[in-house]
């Protein structure tokens, strides 16, 4: 692939693109760590176009996709709130880890939420995922807390992770 990913807020019509994607790189990110039956159970549950509709049209709820080649590379779901907003999804396929993707999208997430008149930001993030940990503290984040995370009927724990805008 060659070129910049272009940045652009996904609208309802795209329910069954986001919802092709969140599973995708959900699974592609934790599938080799967890039970194939409780991912199985999580995604029916997360990740179907008719939940991605609802959350599309939701006016608290952003969705930024970086897309290349007509491809989504990585993407955001961001819960707008005030004063303390989340950054509730935030994926970049593997394929293209390195490539400053991350950041951009990182960027653009916060500038979106500072837009919207957060002046802080919130994030959970699995406390076995040491890349997104490290990548998430580099951003400015700090860990304040924990939360439960269940995938399936498997209870985790996430991190929660907190910075200023």
């Amino acid at each position: 692939m060659s070129g910049q990913p272009t940045l652009r807020v996904a609208s309802p019509h795209d329910a069954a693109l986001l919802a092709r994607t969140a599973e995708r790189m959900f699974r592609d990110t934790f599938g080799a760590s967890n039970d194939p039956a409780q991912m199985d159970m999580y995604c029916r549950d997360h990740y179907s176009e008719a939940i991605q509709r609802e959350e599309l049209v939701d006016p608290e709820i952003i969705v930024l996709f970086l897309e290349q080649e007509g491809e989504v590379v990585a993407y955001s779901q961001l819960r707008l709130r005030t004063p303390e907003s989340e950054i509730w999804r935030f994926y970049v396929d593997r394929t293209q880890h390195g490539r400053g993707l991350a950041q951009r999208l990182m960027d653009e997430s916060l500038r979106a939420l500072r837009e919207g008149g957060a002046s802080d930001v919130v994030l959970a993030v699995w406390e076995h995922n040491p890349r997104a940990i490290a990548f998430y503290r580099k951003s400015g984040f700090e860990v304040v807390g924990e939360q439960p995370f269940v995938l399936g009927e498997e209870r985790q724990r996430d991190l929660v992770m907190r910075r200023a805008l």
